[in-house]
């Protein structure tokens, strides 16, 4: 994918983002998906796990940074930007900072699990060693949708 096949906005990474949290949600997963890209080529994109692997720390964004990383053979993807439907938990907000991502960009809001502009604002604390560039609310009615849908279902 080029810079010419995305709106400046990154909007096809948080399609292609939309389709993993689609994809996760038919596995039964929690739908969250995730898309690493570094000069405008996608490295990984995932979906949750959690269920499927039987692996608290199986997130999306996990998934793909640890893919990256081993693709790439660093620990840091310094210059790689990162595109998840759901606002990152304290674990994936952590490892976004360790792993020194230039750049987040998410869907929904999570006001009881999120830790960027919710809960513990991760990257506001003065224990945070590096906080990426963040840009939240891409295609965040899609997103939140496909959440409440995915919940609405398991209550029915």
């Amino acid at each position: 994918m080029t810079g010419n096949d995305r709106p400046a906005a990154g909007g096809s990474f948080m399609d292609l983002a939309l389709a993993e949290a689609r994809a996760a949600a038919a596995r039964g997963e929690v739908p969250v998906g995730a898309v690493l890209v570094r000069g405008g080529e996608v490295l990984a994109a995932d979906g949750n796990r959690t269920l499927e692997l039987s692996d608290p720390t199986a997130h999306a964004e996990i998934l793909v940074m640890r893919r990256a990383a081993a693709a790439l053979g660093s620990q840091r993807l310094p210059d790689c930007d990162l595109y998840v439907t759901l606002e990152p938990c304290p674990m994936c907000a952590a490892a976004i900072s360790f792993a020194r991502i230039r750049r987040l960009y998410f869907g929904a809001q999570d006001p009881k699990g999120g830790a960027v502009e919710n809960g513990v604002r991760f990257y506001s604390q003065a224990t945070c060693h590096h906080a990426p560039e963040v840009y939240s609310g891409l295609a965040e009615r899609d997103a939140a949708e496909l959440l409440r849908s995915f919940f609405k279902a398991r209550r029915d």
